[in-house]
């Protein structure tokens, strides 16, 4: 049968058994590790801040590498080549970056009670429209990540033949969302650090599987990279012009790079990276897992090549119903689903599927506790109760994780992907505030704040003037900006260049300078920083460091 054209009915058994599973964990999660109550921020939103090096080796694990991980890279290799490879000088750079300003994060976190990133700056600098920023920079750029978790699930039913439109088409969606919303709120972040074990466990086994049986099916990997060689030199009949290349070329280069850099830059800023780092129980088990979670990289690799096993084995993208545009994202599902027996096959749909859940849960669980801490309690409720904020923080999830779903329901997906770029652009304007401010007190307030104006308007705007070719979408159509694009107040600096660059790069140096001009213009005129009248006045990463290690917190 034709991989969307009709129910795959064993496909379907294995993949709703193995969700049935793990929805069972779920709920059982609220008893696992817990304390009298989840009635508290720390416990439902952060574990209890108990959890150990092999949780959190899988929390972490399961919140980076997400579904849409799965599916979308490989399909990205599938359609352009050697450019959907920058995910992996991205997350081979990223633990180095991270490494020790996750340390200090969770030092200041853990002596001064923090929950999220923007609890840090409000701290820091006792700013609470700073705070604020970052908050909603942190919830807006989580919205559209965890739609694309349900672009990778909904691509899998797709696969199986649950292909429709309209409400009634995406039921089957909404079904698996309303369970993961259930045992979330319930259980809090014990539910997808229990879930993830599962999930890892999956993916690893389909993974390490396709890598050898596909290339011996199809000839080897000199035949694999010689057909999508030549599969990717043809022409795009809509452009004119070749769809890829194995290799790279002049004009993506640069935005390989700085799309690599800048995305290493972003992800440990994302609320929900940093709520994963937040809820290990000691510097010794983050420093355990800076060193574990390459190897995520190796199976990130692996994933990647799989673009261009499909390009040999002849792949065709099903058909999005709703648009009547090829859905890329059903690159990988299609290829399992023609190549491996349908048990097998349906292992790996709901490796994807739960790899889609895991992610979302946490994403909606640290969007939540960022607006419990830096919206609700700081401007509706200053008065509320450890009960109270767990409970906003429960509904909060609900509102977040639906909303979600909006996306897919009345948008089409391809916008949603689109929306991923914004979310990287969004998210690397926080790095001044909460990352380079951990390891210094000269940057002013009111210079931050106009540099993450300056940094959020201008990567909107570039973003906003990025066209699509292929769909004939005039804005937010991608990634790549031509650097002969690049305009400062109408001057064109590198005018007729056409090597492409990564918009969020640019929109972050322009931060960068224009808070460190907005600082030196602050103290010039000895406008208060607000450093002084707020708990974080004395504010000293070692220090803190010294001190858990006296009461015995590693």
């Amino acid at each position: 049968m034709t991989p969307g054209s009709g129910l795959q009915w064993t496909e379907l058994s294995v993949f709703v058994v193995l969700f049935l599973l793990v929805t069972v964990l779920g709920f059982v999660a609220a008893r696992w590790k817990s304390a009298a109550s989840l009635d508290h921020l720390d416990e439902w939103g952060l574990g209890g801040r108990k959890f150990g090096a092999w949780v959190t080796w899988f929390l972490v694990g399961g919140d980076l590498y997400t579904a849409y991980t799965f599916v979308a890279v490989p399909a990205l290799v599938f359609g352009a080549g050697a450019l959907g490879f920058y995910a992996l000088p991205y997350t081979v750079i990223l633990y180095p970056i991270v490494f020790l300003p996750a340390l200090r994060m969770w030092s200041v976190s853990r002596s001064r009670g923090y929950v999220t990133p923007a609890d840090f700056v409000r701290g820091r600098f006792g700013s609470p429209t700073l705070a604020l920023l970052i908050a909603i920079t942190g919830i807006v750029a989580t919205m559209p990540y965890i739609a694309l978790q349900l672009v990778g699930l909904e691509a899998v039913l797709r696969t199986m033949g649950l292909n429709g439109s309209g409400i009634v088409g995406h039921l089957p969606l909404l079904i698996a969302f309303i369970i993961l919303a259930l045992y979330t709120y319930q259980s809090g972040l014990r539910a997808p650090a229990l879930i993830a074990f599962v999930k890892d466990g999956l993916i690893y086994v389909v993974i390490l599987v396709a890598v050898f049986y596909l290339p011996a099916k199809l000839g080897g990997w000199s035949h694999i990279i010689d057909t999508s060689a030549a599969k990717l030199a043809q022409p795009n009949p809509k452009t004119g012009k070749p769809a890829g290349s194995v290799l790279l070329t002049g004009t993506n280069q640069l935005q390989y790079i700085t799309l690599a850099l800048g995305s290493a830059l972003a992800l440990f800023l994302y609320p929900h990276s940093v709520t994963g780092v937040l809820a290990s129980r000691g510097r010794k088990v983050i420093k355990r897992n800076m060193m574990a979670l390459p190897a995520y990289s190796f199976l990130l690799g692996l994933l990647a090549l799989l673009g261009y096993v499909a390009i040999a084995a002849g792949v065709k993208p099903i058909t999005n119903a709703a648009t009547g545009n090829a859905d890329s994202n059903t690159v990988i599902p299609v290829l399992f689903d023609l190549q491996f027996p349908s048990w097998f096959a349906g292992i790996a749909f709901a490796a994807i599927g739960i790899g889609a859940l895991v992610p979302a849960a946490i994403m909606s669980i640290a969007a939540a506790n960022l607006w419990t801490r830096n919206i609700y309690k700081e401007y509706l409720r200053r008065d509320a109760t450890p009960r109270q904020e767990a409970k906003q923080a429960k509904l909060a999830s609900l509102v977040v994780k639906f909303g979600a779903v909006a996306f897919i329901l009345f948008i089409d997906p391809q916008f949603s992907i689109d929306l991923q770029l914004i979310g990287g652009v969004l998210i690397l304007q926080t790095l001044p505030a909460v990352a380079i401010s951990l390891y210094t007190r000269w940057l002013h307030r009111w210079g931050l704040i106009a540099g993450w104006v300056v940094g959020m308007g201008w990567g909107l705007i570039m973003l906003y003037n990025i066209p699509n070719p292929n769909t004939g979408k005039a804005h937010f159509g991608g990634s790549a900006m031509p650097l002969g694009n690049l305009s400062i107040f109408g001057w064109h600096p590198f005018s007729g260049v056409t090597t492409q660059i990564y918009p969020g790069f640019v929109a972050l140096v322009a931060n960068l300078v224009v808070a460190v001009i907005g600082t030196v213009i602050a103290r010039q005129l000895k406008i208060f920083n607000g450093t002084d009248d707020t708990e974080g006045t004395d504010y000293h990463a070692d220090e803190h460091d010294k001190d858990l290690r006296a009461i015995g917190v590693h």
